[in-house]
């Protein structure tokens, strides 16, 4: 009797062991699993996310923390993969998010991009049309200055044939001229001849003949 005392007491003292075991078993996952939940929570870059897996792999923790050693294991299971799915989904929601600024900063770098190329394009346009601004400005005085050119051209050759014409007259004027006074000098010189020759020995003509000498004298 006192042996079966023994062996039951024996019993008793290894069921408190392992339940023991299992306790602080228990312990240690809990803590582990809770722990892990706590980092990912105060983790200034993924704490914000998942704010609903992170709670749902909380209750699963507290649910193995009250599951019975039969339930354990399933329980244990789904506690774990809570808190991974938990850190999965903040990692794929910073991604996400990040991936959205990324995209953002790319089309405003697009945005900014096309700007400056509209700009630029508005830029070379208005330098394109001052240009040709100031070559039509340029055509348009080098065509005053063409008609200009030629009005003094046509002014000029206007003179000289005016001044030709002048010299042709000038030139007639003096051909005439001499042609006169050629022939007022024959004229004078055959008065001369003819006084000299024939002239009556009479003193009454006398003043006749010298007021002839004082007319052929005058040319």
């Amino acid at each position: 009797m006192k042996r079966l005392s023994i062996i039951f007491a024996s019993m008793t003292l290894a069921l408190v062991a392992v339940g023991t075991v299992h306790a602080r078993q228990d312990d240690i996952d809990i803590n582990r699993l809770t722990g892990s939940l706590d980092q990912l929570a105060n983790d200034p870059s993924l704490g914000g996310y998942a704010q609903a897996e992170q709670a749902r792999a909380r209750d699963a923790i507290n649910r193995l923390a009250q599951a019975s050693s039969r339930e354990r294991a399933h329980d244990l299971y789904l506690a774990e993969r809570r808190v991974d799915l938990a850190k999965a989904a903040a990692q794929l929601q910073d991604a996400q998010l990040k991936l959205t600024q990324l995209d953002r900063e790319h089309d405003q770098i697009l945005l900014d991009n096309s700007r400056r190329d509209v700009e630029m394009a508005r830029r070379e346009l208005e330098r394109q049309r001052l240009q040709n601004q100031l070559a039509q400005e340029e055509a348009a005085r080098l065509q005053q200055q063409g008609q200009e050119y030629s009005q003094a051209a046509d002014q000029a050759r206007a003179e000289a044939e005016q001044a030709k014409k002048l010299a042709a007259a000038q030139s007639k004027v003096a051909n005439a001229a001499r042609r006169e006074a050629a022939l007022a000098a024959q004229a004078a010189k055959a008065m001369r001849s003819q006084m000299q020759d024939g002239a009556p020995t009479e003193t009454a003509p006398a003043p006749k003949k010298k007021t002839a000498k004082k007319h052929t004298d005058q040319p």
